[in-house]
Order: C-alpha cells, then structure tokens, then sequence
C-alpha cells in the first residue's frame, strides 16, 4: 500500500511484495537479535521484501509469575535502537501501559498494541500522541468488525497512520482459528492488514502454563494470507525455537525462512497479475 512509504527506512515499497514483521517473541541478548537481524535483512534484500524487525523489550503477559519477562527496558530498547540503525530498517515492539508509549517511541519507529489490551483506550490514545505508526493486534475475542472502533480511537486522537494485525480467534479454551473472511472484511477500512502466521497457530491455556503451537502449519497459515491478499505477515523465529525464552513452541526456526518467503513471493506475484 503506498500508505506504507511513510513508515522510515522501510524499503523496496515498490516491489509489489507483501511487507514482513517478524523476528523474536522476545529480546534475549544482543548477540541472538542481531544473528537474527542479519539473516532477516539478507532474504529482505535477496527477495526485495519490505522489511520490519520485531522485538518485544519486555514480555508482560505470561501464564507463570516465573517465566522469562526480559533483560531490562532500556537495554532491550537500545538493542532495537542498534538493529534500526545498523541495519537501517524499522523496528517495531508493543507496550502495555501509557508510560512505556512515549519510552518505546525513543527507540522505535512503530508501536504495537497487544491482542489482550486492543479495547484499551488509554492505551490506543497514548500510543497514536506518540506520533508514531501503530499496529493493533486483533483481540481472540474479537470480531474482525469490531475492530473499526479501535482504529477510530487512534484516528479520533489524531494518527491516522494504523495497520491491523489478526492473530487468530479463541476456538475452545486451548486453540485458535483463522477466519479468512475476516481478512477480507477488515481490508474495508482502509488500513494495511496484517496476518500473524505464528502466534495464530499458538494452543493457549496449557496445563504446565506455556502456550503450546502448530508450527508445522505456519506454511498453509502464510500461503492462504497471501491468497487472499493480506498486505503484510507477521511472524516469530529464532535460531533454535526450542532454546527460545518465550513462544517457542509456536515459532518458525530461522533456517526455514528463506524456502518459506521464497514460495510466498511466488503467490503474491501471480496475485498481483490476477
């Protein structure tokens, strides 16, 4: 979308490509987010795939008090900071409170707002005063309609720059669904959707308390995107999912990438001549 080439240092906007969030659930060290980096911006570069790195600086909603919450907001932040100036791309990480909108936006040049707290109007309206882009993720418990009213509190408080993210629909207590209508139906409003081809794959509510996955399925998940004509994917990974201190059960590991992005461009370019 030719909305997109306001987002700084987001290139190949012409390429006709789909535009690519992705990187780990979590900032884990330094050396891990920039491995990770790297290899993204090297298939972005190869495929000519708009490109924006995410990261989350801190992980407030887990099952257990002990799970792995982060190594620090501001060292976590000034490592987004590195990779957006390193590699000259966008970064992107979400907030949970009012106070972390203006922080984040130091570092960052779009800010997320998770799927839980999506009807958070505080929220919605500290982040859009930011100036930056936001991209809402849609709430499990949300129609795709619903949505329209959390895009009118950004809009409503002066930001029009709002992308949309589905990330599946509560189905039962311990599965999610991708209803692609509702991709189709949220392109209506006008404003760059996103599909997030890794947590929508997630099996919440485990006995253990960590979220369990499907990650064999991101493919099918990621073509059926494209087929429709989402106009961004998001998606999780990591060197070794298994070693990953948040979501790993439901991330892509980072050498599958490459032969995943390579079909997905293939299907959007035969969209595109539809």
């Amino acid at each position: 979308m030719e909305v997109l080439k306001t987002i700084p240092n987001l290139r190949f906007t012409d390429s006709g490509n789909f535009f690519l969030l992705a990187g780990p659930c979590v900032i884990e060290s330094e050396t891990i987010a920039l491995g990770i980096a790297s290899k993204l911006t090297e298939l972005a570069d190869k495929y000519h795939i708009p490109l924006v790195f995410k990261g989350s600086y801190r992980k407030a909603n887990r099952s257990r008090i002990d799970s792995f919450t982060g190594i620090g907001d501001i060292q976590a932040l000034k490592i987004l900071e590195l990779i957006r100036k390193k590699y000259n791309i966008p970064v992107i990480t979400d907030i949970h409170s009012v106070e972390d909108a203006v922080i984040a936006a130091e570092y960052t040049d779009i800010i997320q707002i998770p799927a839980f707290l999506c009807r958070q109007t505080d929220l919605l309206v500290a982040a859009a005063k930011t100036g930056k882009w936001i991209n809402i993720k849609k709430g499990q418990f949300l129609s795709p309609s619903s949505m329209k009213f959390a895009i009118n509190k950004v809009v409503d408080s002066g930001n029009n720059k709002v992308m949309i993210t589905e990330r599946g629909t509560m189905f039962g207590y311990q599965d999610l669904i991708v209803d692609y209508r509702g991709l189709t139906e949220m392109k209506k409003f006008g404003k760059p959707v996103v599909l997030d081809i890794t947590h929508s794959l997630q099996q919440p509510n485990q006995p253990e308390g960590i979220s369990g996955g499907n990650p064999e399925m991101i493919e099918t998940i990621a073509k059926a995107g494209i087929a429709v004509g989402v106009d961004g994917l998001f998606l999780e990974t990591h060197p070794d999912p298994s070693q990953s201190k948040s979501d790993g059960k439901n991330m892509l590991p980072l050498d599958m990438l490459e032969s995943l992005l390579v079909k997905l461009v293939k299907i959007r370019r035969v969209i595109n001549e539809l």
